[in-house]
């Protein structure tokens, strides 16, 4: 409870009163609003989004045709970010929105009881994909050449939500892999998300439709 400011130490209470009778501001808030955009949800026009941002993510995985387990062995990814403010948080905001797109369509399975309450409302209740699930090789490469048409911050753009679609290359990877069983020849139908289990009846069901 107690506040050091170079070589003073005073009690949290009196900064705060000497903040006050000084008529010093202890708190601040701000709010960016993105400039541009409109949309009319009945004639469906407008402009939703200031820009977009672009990625490209190949993966390949092992799949165990006997039990349906599999693993990502390695992710290539090449995103833009426009002018990166900072190309280290923006490479790991690229991995995570990577893993937990990848997590979305292979582990996070969606139940509801008879009564139609959502039972895997959390964390606690379904898998999300741990730092073991990532890919074996994992290389993430921001486009250099990158910025933004528009002024944005030093024409920079948003990474977190943008690299979270790239997981949909496990998806194909997996559903590439299950359809080699029938030698490519029949559309493997595999649903999302891409549980093992899942994975196993989308083999069981091929080797049934090739025979």
């Amino acid at each position: 409870n107690r506040v050091r400011i170079g070589n003073q130490e005073i009690p949290f209470g009196d900064l705060v009163k000497q903040a006050y009778m000084a008529r010093i501001q202890l708190s601040a808030a701000g709010f960016y609003k993105t400039p541009k955009i409109h949309w009319n949800r009945d004639k469906g026009e407008g402009r939703p989004f200031y820009y977009f941002a672009y990625g490209a993510s190949c993966s390949e995985v092992s799949v165990d045709t006997l039990t349906g387990e599999y693993v990502v062995e390695r992710t290539d990814i090449l995103h833009e970010t426009g002018r990166s403010l900072n190309r280290a948080i923006d490479l790991g905001q690229v991995e995570g929105g990577f893993i937990q797109g990848m997590g979305w369509l292979t582990t996070e399975e969606l139940w509801w009881d008879d009564k139609g309450r959502l039972r895997t409302h959390a964390p606690s209740t379904y898998k999300i994909p741990l730092a073991s699930d990532r890919p074996k090789i994992f290389n993430v490469t921001l486009a250099d050449w990158s910025e933004a048409n528009e002024p944005t911050v030093h024409r920079s753009k948003a990474v977190g939500e943008p690299p979270f679609p790239l997981g949909m290359s496990v998806l194909h990877a997996l559903s590439d892999a299950v359809a080699s069983v029938a030698d490519h020849r029949i559309c493997p139908r595999l649903d999302a998300p891409a549980t093992p289990e899942r994975v196993l009846m989308a083999i069981e069901r091929l080797k049934r439709e090739a025979v």
